[in-house]
């Protein structure tokens, strides 16, 4: 059967970063709360407010909306607006310099550590663990003390207490990055120390300290407030938030809009700083550029815009029609997989074949909703297994299908098996979560299905851990797993492409085996014809995200229809062609040029 394939329609563009952001709700409303403060902040002096430092005796502690006094005034007559936007400029400007400084020095130390390692390292580091060893906020109040009280004294002293904070992650970012490939190419091409620090290692590093920075200046201006509630920052007539709220504890219970109002102050302000700093780390995270959002979900999102039948009646083990998938982008959804339609009966092969970025992985995942979404999204189809479409289901009886009745085989065993368990317990945790079983029967049907699968002393290799293990062998533990539940449906994405020949031929050899002896239903994505010859009783060929041609693998393979077909199988060269590969080959990608 061919199908034709239409091209694809262009993507929309990605996401500005300031898309990004406003589509974080707390990070925009933070945004727009500090982004007032500020420019109120630095509008002080054209507003027409009195003089912050102006007592009037007769006129103290007015209450809030009093006349010429919107927010009041304090136990000394001083219009309590103006001293908190007054106060409001200074806490930034402490905070934001003392958070400069801090990320400065830090992330010198850092960097100059985690490259230099060695002594270097443990000289600054120690430094570091010293000043680490004190709490910080009375490591603060003993250098204030040292210096004398003044606001110019506490921004030092701030400053001075986190520059650990810095120094840690910076050192802990740079030590991952030093021998990376692209840093030793650097050496080799004759780069100096300083030139590989600054323009090799540092570009890498800045995102860190950025975000570090925005996620910092709301604990600076909280401390300097707390030095000056404490009366060793700001010094009279000169008022911050934190002096602010020092001076008007007297009045606690007889005034208390003198200090519930700087305490607010410093709560909207450092609440919205600290929200958009989380914005902006999310921003400057590339994996959120396609448009991903920090909240996935436990199942593909369904956007379904017809409700297809319920249940299909005599229907083979897996059903699917016209399934599409795509990935929002922006406001459009950029579609990976359109219309994919074939059937896989009890015991049955079928392959799914086709290039890298085809959709053959997408359409897997799908089937069980495990798509990563945002941004993935099944806008179309249905998926029926045992003749119930899974993508009706809720989302709990959809999960408690994923390892029972379906089960995966992924490609790369090391990356999806958990390196800190034994192989035996992470399969006796997959019998565990669809069986009421306890951990001994569970471990016991664990080393059965090790047997199973050809690992040689089962007992022995239980307490292996992944690393400890050859890629065949965690290749065999990843489809024991699968079989923990004796599951009607294994899906196999591509699961030998990471072998040699010879172990590769020994995982086919054992999927068939498996399959025979139980009747599972296999369905195997790859991209070599080989492959599906040796083990496919169908085959569905998929380009751009279509299937363009399916039937019987040996029709297929003795008469494709597509052209695509032709070229994927013109791919597979034979014993002894030699350059008569070649040959045969380049006309066929000649004529496909456009």
């Amino acid at each position: 059967m061919t199908q034709s394939v239409t091209t694809p329609p262009s993507s929309s563009k990605r996401r500005s970063k300031w898309q990004l952001l406003m589509a974080n709700r707390l990070a925009a409303a933070g945004l727009f709360v500090f982004g007032f403060i500020l420019v109120v902040a630095i509008l002080a002096p054209l507003l027409p407010m009195p003089d912050p430092n102006m007592t009037d005796q007769p006129n103290r502690l007015l209450p809030p909306l009093s006349q010429g006094h919107l927010l009041g005034t304090d136990h000394l007559g001083r219009d309590i607006l103006s001293r908190l936007i007054w106060g409001t400029q200074i806490s930034l400007i402490v905070g934001v310099s003392a958070t400069a400084l801090a990320a400065l020095f830090g992330s010198l130390i850092g960097l100059v550590a985690g490259y230099a390692r060695g002594v270097t390292d443990s000289v600054l580091m120690r430094f570091v663990d010293m000043l680490m060893a004190f709490p910080y906020i009375l490591l603060a109040i003993a250098i204030v003390a040292a210096l004398g009280p003044g606001l110019l004294n506490a921004l030092y002293a701030i400053a001075l207490v986190n520059i650990p904070f810095f120094a840690r992650n910076i050192r802990g970012v740079t030590v991952s990055i030093r021998n990376r490939e692209f840093v030793d190419a650097a050496r080799l091409s004759g780069k100096g120390h300083v030139a590989i620090l600054f323009t090799e290692v540092l570009p890498n590093v800045l995102p860190v300290i950025v975000i570090t920075m925005s996620t910092t200046v709301g604990w600076m201006i909280l401390e300097t407030a707390g030095l000056s509630f404490l009366g060793l920052g700001a010094q009279p007539p000169t008022a911050d938030l934190g002096s602010m709220l020092g001076q008007a504890r007297a009045q606690l219970f007889t005034a208390p809009h003198a200090s519930i109002i700087p305490g607010l102050m410093i709560f909207a302000l450092v609440m919205s700083i600290n929200l958009l700093g989380d914005g902006i780390r999310d921003v400057l995270d590339p994996r959120l550029r396609s448009g991903a959002l920090d909240r996935p979900l436990s199942v593909t999102r369904i956007a379904r815009k017809t409700t297809p039948a319920a249940t299909l009646a005599d229907a083979p083990v897996l059903v699917v029609e016209h399934l599409s998938t795509g990935f929002a982008n922006g406001g459009a959804v950029t579609p990976a997989v359109r219309d994919v339609s074939f059937r896989l009966g009890k015991g049955e092969c079928l392959g799914i074949i086709g290039e890298s970025g085809s959709g053959k992985s997408v359409t897997a995942l799908s089937l069980m909703g495990l798509v990563a979404s945002p941004p993935g999204v099944i806008s179309g189809g249905a998926v029926y297994i045992g003749g119930q479409d899974v993508l009706a289901l809720r989302q709990q009886e959809l999960i408690a299908l994923r390892g029972a009745r379906v089960a995966y085989v992924f490609q790369d065993p090391l990356t999806t098996l958990h390196p800190l368990f034994p192989v035996a317990t992470q399969i006796a945790e997959a019998v565990m979560a669809h069986n009421h079983v306890g951990k001994r029967e569970a471990h016991q049907r664990a080393l059965e299905l090790m047997e199973t699968v050809g690992i040689r002393d089962a007992a022995e290799r239980a307490s292996a851990y992944p690393h400890e293990l050859s890629g065949g062998q965690r290749q065999r533990i990843g489809i024991a797993m699968a079989l923990a539940n004796d599951p009607d449906i294994i899906i196999a994405d591509e699961p030998t492409t990471a072998l040699d020949v010879t172990v590769q031929a020994r995982i086919l050899e054992l999927l068939q085996n498996l399959r025979r002896e139980r009747g599972l239903a296999l369905l195997l994505i790859t991209h070599d014809f080989g492959v599906v010859a040796q083990v496919c009783d169908r085959v569905a060929v998929m380009k751009n995200g279509q299937i363009v041609e399916q039937g019987d693998t040996a029709s297929i393979l003795r008469d494709p229809q597509h052209d695509y077909t032709k070229r994927l199988i013109a791919c597979v060269p034979e014993l002894g062609e030699g350059h008569a590969f070649l040959d045969r080959v380049r006309p066929l990608f000649e004529e496909a040029k456009p």
